[in-house]
């Protein structure tokens, strides 16, 4: 079996928690503009706990938080330099970092109904420019929708490093897993494999839906890829409805303790699961559970 990887935690909620500048609709791209030693101190914090993957801050380099004035003309720099921060924190790791560029949605998390084919194009293809140079890997996060995967595979055909799929799930743990798009993950993980990607992950969804979308990718990557790394980071959020307007509302945050997230991401591996991390409201505290877990199953 494959080893375990221990990715990051959610960075918009921990800037937050360290009282970095943090307000709609900005997100986390205002703690890149006004305070960026805080995003250093964030990596910091997530690389202590234990992560060997942190993703660049560029989540909300985009126009839907940016605003598309500010995008036209900063966009692409802060997003460089997002990558640049996790770079440098990577290098000053006592253990090995691996930094992740970001591809987020183009037009809001959640959102595929928003989602613009040949603008969003545009948008992924800045961003990929700007941070190419300074990751190791890519994570294109919250992907929604099959247009939207197509759209990313197209701009993410540049790049010979590795890259990875993170899908976000309607929040239904009674029902078959989908795409918040309602289209079925098994489309999804079929184009995926085609490509021989490195990697099948599922972000920014209640834990209670990522077990069913784990089982569905093994059954398919075994049999269409077997190289390809499944993964989860889910978020601590309650369940998010179809019109959740992103900019409008912060989303609540629900009492899910380290060990508690600890036990599902226990399940997921045991399912077949090798890439574990958390999004949104997963802060330091369950990523050094997660890697203290690790480290007593290599001892």
């Amino acid at each position: 079996m494959k080893p375990i990887t221990i990715l990051d935690g959610g960075m918009g909620r921990e800037l937050k928690r360290m009282g970095a500048p943090f307000t709609q609709p900005l997100w986390s791209a205002q703690a890149l503009i006004e305070a960026p030693e805080l995003v250093t101190l964030a990596h910091q914090n997530f690389v202590d706990a234990g992560a060997e993957i942190i993703i660049a801050n560029s989540y909300a380099c985009v126009p839907f938080h940016l605003g598309d004035a500010l995008y036209q003309s900063d966009g692409a720099r802060l997003a460089k330099e997002a990558a640049i921060i996790a770079q440098n924190a990577a290098l000053a790791a006592n253990h090995q970092v691996l930094v992740a560029g970001a591809l987020p949605p183009a037009f809001g998390s959640y959102r595929p109904d928003l989602f613009k084919l040949t603008e969003g194009e545009a948008i992924f293809n800045a961003l990929f420019v700007a941070q190419d140079p300074h990751v190791d890997i890519w994570i294109a996060e919250t992907i929604s929708s099959l247009e939207e995967l197509g759209t990313i595979q197209t701009v993410l055909a540049q790049t010979d490093k590795p890259c990875h799929y993170a899908f976000s799930l309607l929040d239904e743990p009674d029902g078959e897993p989908r795409l918040r798009s309602g289209e079925p993950i098994v489309k999804a993980i079929e184009s995926v494999c085609k490509l021989g990607a490195e990697g099948i992950l599922f972000n920014c969804s209640i834990p209670e839906v990522m077990a069913k979308a784990v089982s569905a990718t093994k059954t398919i990557v075994d049999m269409r890829s077997p190289s390809t790394e499944i993964g989860v980071y889910a978020n601590n959020f309650a369940p998010i409805q179809a019109d959740h307007e992103a900019n409008d509302t912060m989303q609540a945050i629900r009492e899910l303790t380290p060990e508690d997230y600890l036990r599902y991401c226990q399940s997921w591996s045991e399912l077949g699961a090798t890439i574990l991390g958390g999004c949104c409201g997963i802060g330091p505290e369950h990523i050094e559970a997660l890697a203290s877990w690790k480290r007593s199953q290599i001892e």
